[in-house]
Order: structure tokens, then C-alpha cells, then sequence
């Protein structure tokens, strides 16, 4: 993916808000780029001088691209009111969906996102607890 004695970084900027005060993510994606790229000069003088190309995508891209409501990869944010009893909504928290043998597993139910993979485990473990019971 890059040629020899060059690399690539990849870096994650959490809770870029979908809504801006002012403009708008198609004319603001710069400056967002400009800002993560300064901060991090801060902690590693020379690091802007490396970068020879830069992709920087919005939280409207990934909604654009991916189909996430305003971007959020996690489904909801990861703020008290949206988590535990209230992922993905408040009485939905189970993983069992009203269709039968249909479970919910994704990252907006309980514990979230990330790569944990702790909402299939939970997910499996009740579909089999429901298996075993119906059996």
C-alpha cells in the first residue's frame, strides 16, 4: 500500500460533531484535517513536513458512504443516556427483537461498539439460552 521506506497512518478522531456552528462538512473538511495534522505536530515536531497526501473523512462521508445516521460508527453515542438498559432505546435492550429467532448484535446494543465483540457474545449466549429452553 505505500513504496518502500514510506508509510501510512491512519488516525481516528473521536466525536466530531454531525452539526456545525458555522459551515458545513463539505467545506470544513480541510480545516478539520489542518487541525488534527497541527496537534499532532505539537507532539511530534516534524510530522507535518512527512505527509505527502491525506484523506480526511466527515462524519457526513461515513453517512454518506456507509449508510450510519450522521456518521456515528458506534450506533449511538457512548454517553450515559445510551448506554446499559438504554441500547439500542429504552425497552429494546434485550438483544430478542418481536420477530421470532431474530436477536440484535450490533454496535448499538449493549456494550457498544469498538472491536470488544461483547454484543455477539451476549446476543449468542441469550439465543442459546433461548434454544435450550424451547428445546
Amino acid at each position: 500500500m505505500s513504496p518502500p521506506g514510506k508509510h501510512i497512518m491512519s488516525c481516528f478522531v473521536m466525536y466530531a460533531p454531525y452539526h456545525l456552528a458555522e459551515g458545513d462538512w463539505d467545506t470544513e473538511r480541510e480545516a478539520l484535517g489542518d487541525t488534527v495534522q497541527a496537534t499532532l505536530e505539537e507532539f511530534f515536531p516534524g510530522f507535518g513536513a512527512l505527509v505527502e497526501h491525506r484523506e480526511v473523512v466527515t462524519p457526513l462521508d461515513i453517512e454518506r458512504l456507509v449508510g450510519l445516521s450522521e456518521g456515528n460508527i458506534f450506533a449511538g453515542e457512548l454517553f450515559e443516556s445510551q448506554l446499559f438498559l438504554n441500547r439500542p432505546a429504552p425497552g429494546w435492550n434485550q438483544y430478542r427483537t418481536p420477530i421470532r429467532g431474530y436477536y440484535q448484535c450490533g454496535s448499538g446494543t449493549h456494550p457498544g461498539g469498538c472491536v470488544t465483540g461483547g454484543p455477539g457474545r451476549l446476543a449468542a449466549q441469550l439465543l442459546l439460552g433461548d434454544r435450550a429452553r424451547s428445546a
